[in-house]
């Protein structure tokens, strides 16, 4: 008998390695296999979730556009409140919290668990859609509220069970269809393996050559140097930086730091970005961002061997000196027109032009991403053009800039509270001032060098740059910036130079706070009412003196008095002072903007001219709804994306409402504003908004219906009886199909600039 411990197993080499093959192979599978489900599940993430959980305004604050974001959580604070009358504590994703330690310090909670996974808040709310999936069609349930100030349900973990039970058709998505089963298992997957993120690659020899080239060069230690980089960074802070263009770029942010370059960085983070840094010496440093671009906060820009050789001609080769660097005390650091007084102004106006669609866009997706208090003191859609920065201009004359620089103070929030709003008259009175002295020195300069108010004082972008003219479109509270005079002949236009445009900068993005007091917030829209007058009436200077009050006053229908004065109107410059511009028929206007559309280069915008590119009948349906003029333009929401298919045709187009008002000069009660029967359509090849409100799906055979039913929309049951036939609704069951498609085109389109449509304002029931 043999005894069972004396037995010994004997293996041969080849088998063991065998085994060992076996086992290697199997772990490197699995760890395939879970890095597959990783990346399906990012994609999901991404083009189910992120299209509503992104930038300040995602619900719970549950920001999913990187990884970070998902690991902080949820919170219950809203951040765009505008009741409160503190500044609140400030939770900026890659900012404000480094660890989840420190997010579950400030309140925020976790969305999945890493114990029992099928527990987590992700797992349940997508689960609950699976049993409790929307109605195929029909409208859906008034339980429902899609409005953006809706009271927000944040359930806890131990608080879901109660939330399943008073909502139980709020399962995630919100508001959409659900997953489909293989999406859904995808999902159920990767939360079960830990919900890890995709594997990243590490950047290249190019891009981490390119990054060291960067941080040298914004680190040399000249004062002429450091103050570049400063500047440099108060209007880079929220930029998207690229180093090189690919398909699939990787992302950047300038930041400051305490460490120097080749040190871990060592994150300074102010509340604005002027702030005082609290160290000795500050550096600029590039901190790669593993997000997924948002199109609603994206801002592309490129950061590259070229751009740097520009800085360096621009910035650094022309002669001045520094003798010191600026202090961060409020008063300074928080007026650009002292704190960097000694960089040449042209210096500074070139950078801005260079890339003006930028500029302008930081004030309209920075913190603005919910902004109708910052929006609201703007047209529906108005052209934009630039003085030229080589002309002789009053607001190039540095020495003038530097004598006013008091008056061109902006307002600053002292306490945090609600007193502050008590120092508005003080700005008010500096802006007043400085608008005086702008006026007698504008007319000074033209007695005495003879020098003209014509067109060849607009910059024409030098006959290479596109940046030159650009159309702003309001979305009731989003905004929407493009290259080109796009659409037909607005009501207004700005004319902006360059302290302007400076202003509008440390207004509304350096100096804006998303997280301030309401004081803050309505210190920001009152004097945006001084910028948008100014760069209307330094327009209307082109015009004919006898039509400049006439427009204006039309502008300004029923507006109290207080509301449109402005001192540069009552100027002897406006009131008198002729254009040297020839004009041949009774609308000047139209004509000067006719005239700066031929001139301009790139102002045709001609890739959004759907008469580039659409057949006979589609372009003749699509001129009969931009011609059409009228109350029925009321019924269709802000931004609406129209996608005319046929047997050889997949288009899209995107239809933009210009709501008119007999004036925005006032902060309140704008619906008693509003002029339905003078609406507009603006119609463009591709696409304009981030915030789509309505998809419509149209067969080219069927689109003169579509325009002549919407021409003769006069009930909101005929709105809802056309959304019927030619709407995508929320609950559609090929919406995500839809979805896709479309953000396959957009991001096709432009992969660099364009990100992610976001679905917060898709209409319901409304």
């Amino acid at each position: 008998m043999i005894k069972t411990s004396a037995i010994k197993l004997i293996i041969s080499p080849g088998l063991l390695f065998l085994a060992s093959f076996f086992f290697a192979t199997l772990g490197h599978s699995s760890a395939t296999q879970q890095h597959n489900t990783a990346a399906a599940a990012n994609h999901l993430l991404e083009t189910r979730c992120m299209v509503c959980h992104g930038c300040y305004d995602a619900p719970c604050q549950l920001k999913l556009e990187a990884q970070q974001g998902l690991e902080r959580g949820a919170n219950k604070a809203l951040v765009y409140d505008g009741t409160r009358l503190l500044a609140a504590d400030l939770t900026r994703l890659f900012d404000d919290g480094h660890s989840v330690e420190e997010w579950r310090e400030q309140g925020f909670y976790s969305v999945t668990d890493q114990h029992k996974p099928e527990d987590g808040l992700m797992y349940r709310m997508l689960a609950l859609k699976q049993q409790q999936p929307l109605p195929a069609k029909g409208p859906l349930a008034e339980s429902f509220d899609f409005s953006l100030h809706r009271e927000q349900q944040c359930p806890k973990q131990d608080e879901f069970d109660r939330f399943a039970e008073q909502y139980p058709l709020w399962g995630m998505p919100y508001g959409l269809p659900g997953l489909n089963p293989e999406e859904h298992q995808v999902m159920v997957d990767w939360l079960k393996n830990g919900a890890t993120p995709a594997p990243r690659a590490a950047l290249d020899d190019y891009l981490q050559a390119e990054l060291h080239r960067w941080e040298a060069f914004l680190n040399g230690d000249s004062l002429k140097q450091r103050l570049m980089s400063r500047y440099l960074y108060e209007h880079l802070f929220l930029a998207t930086l690229y180093l090189r263009e690919d398909a699939n770029p990787r992302w950047f942010r300038l930041v400051r730091s305490a460490t120097p370059p080749g040190q871990a960085i060592d994150l300074i983070s102010t509340r604005r970005p002027y702030d005082a840094p609290k160290v000795d010496r500050v550096y600029y440093r590039l901190q790669e961002m593993p997000i997924t671009p948002l199109g609603k906060s994206h801002l592309a820009y490129r950061f590259d061997s070229k751009r740097r050789a520009w800085y360096e001609q621009n910035f650094l080769e022309p002669e001045y000196s520094v003798q010191q660097l600026p202090s961060y005390e409020p008063t300074i650091a928080a007026n650009p027109f002292k704190s960097f007084v000694d960089i040449p102004v042209r210096a500074r106006y070139r950078f801005l032009l260079r890339e003006a669609q930028f500029t302008i866009m930081n004030f309209i997706k920075g913190p603005v991403c919910r902004g109708q208090v910052a929006l609201n003191v703007i047209e529906d859609r108005f052209w934009v053009m630039f003085a030229d920065p080589e002309a002789i201009d009053p607001e190039l004359d540095a020495a003038f800039l530097a004598r006013e620089s008091d008056n061109l103070r902006l307002p600053i929030s002292k306490t945090g509270t609600a007193i502050d709003i008590l120092t508005w008259r003080s700005y008010a009175r500096s802006h007043d001032r400085y608008q005086k002295a702008k006026a007698r020195h504008m007319l000074d300069n033209l007695e005495r060098t003879g020098r003209k108010i014509n067109v060849e004082s607009i910059w024409d972008g030098d006959g290479n740059n596109d940046n030159a003219s650009l159309t702003i479109f309001r979305h009731f509270d989003t905004a929407s910036v493009v290259k080109g005079m796009v659409g037909e002949t607005p009501k207004t236009a700005w004319l902006i130079s360059y302290s302007l445009l400076e202003r509008i900068h440390y207004l509304l993005v350096a100096g804006f706070d998303v997280y301030g007091a309401v004081a803050h917030q309505l210190e920001s829209r009152l004097y945006m009412d001084f910028l948008r007058m100014e760069g209307e009436l330094n327009f209307l200077l082109y015009l004919p003196s006898e039509h400049r009050l006439r427009l204006r006053e039309y502008w300004y229908r029923d507006a109290p008095g207080f509301a449109k004065e402005h001192v540069f109107a009552k100027s002897r410059l406006v009131q008198e002072r002729e254009p040297d511009i020839a004009f041949s028929t009774e609308y000047p206007k139209a004509e000067l903007l006719g005239l700066m559309r031929e001139r301009i280069h790139g102002a045709k915008a001609l890739h959004y001219d759907y008469r580039q590119q659409a057949s006979g009948q589609i372009r003749e349906a699509l001129d009969r709804l931009v011609y059409s003029i009228g109350e029925h333009n009321s019924y269709l929401p802000q931004v609406s994306f129209l996608n005319v298919i046929g047997n050889e045709r997949d288009e899209v187009y995107s239809i933009l409402r210009d709501s008119s008002y007999s004036n925005i000069a006032l902060l309140f009660l704008e619906e008693y504003r509003r002029i339905p029967a003078e609406d507009e359509l603006s119609i463009v090849s591709g696409f304009i908004g981030e915030h789509p409100n309505l998809f419509f799906q149209v067969h080219e055979k069927q689109l003169p219906s579509f325009a002549a039913d919407l021409t003769t929309l006069s009930s909101q049951q005929d709105w809802q009886a056309f959304r019927e036939r030619y709407a995508v609704s929320r609950n559609a069951p090929w919406f995500w199909q839809l979805s896709d498609k479309l953000h396959n085109k957009h991001r096709s389109a432009d992969p660099i600039h364009n990100g992610l449509f976001d679905y917060n304002r898709y209409l319901g029931n409304e």
